[in-house]
């Protein structure tokens, strides 16, 4: 099966936050900051911390959750001349090619692969925790072809939910 591979910023934006979500270091430091968060709105309601420490503490709490959610998939997106490039994308039954207009190719055997993830707009095929091909759901022709890349992508690399 072949199809031709074209990103959309926001889409691509909402893949990356669900990325950075499911990293299990992320969900931790997201539910530390947000017991410190509540930890201090309490102390600050019973008179414990002055306002300005309270004041601190919701600062640090609103940067970190806009770093997470705006500035890191933003930065990524940026960085990434991969996101405004154009590809064909074959999924065939002993590998995986991507090949763009400018001659360039690259094949992964489905074993490289160590999980795919589906997501509402993309299938993330994950070469490790960090390092992964986003594969937009919308590049497909119809239900049916959308259908049969689920079944091989689950067959060849295993699948779990995304977030």
């Amino acid at each position: 099966m072949q199809v031709n591979v074209t990103y959309k910023k926001p889409q691509v934006l909402q893949a990356l936050r669900y990325h950075f979500i499911s990293r299990k270091e992320i969900k931790l430091m997201i539910i530390v900051v947000n017991v410190f968060a509540l930890i201090s709105a309490a102390l600050f309601a019973f008179k414990k911390v002055t306002p300005l420490a309270f004041l601190v503490s919701s600062f640090v709490w609103i940067m970190i959750m806009l770093a997470f959610w705006w500035l890191l998939p933003a930065t990524i997106y940026k960085r990434s001349a991969t996101f405004k490039d154009k590809f064909t994308v074959s999924l065939e039954e002993n590998h995986f090619f991507i090949s763009n207009g400018h001659g360039s190719s690259k094949s992964w055997a489905w074993r490289e692969f160590s999980e795919m993830i589906e997501t509402p707009n993309f299938f993330h095929l994950y070469f490790n925790p960090r390092s992964f091909f986003l594969l937009p759901k919308d590049s497909f022709s119809d239900s049916d072809q959308l259908h049969e890349a689920r079944q091989l992508l689950r067959n060849k690399i295993g699948a779990t939910l995304g977030a």
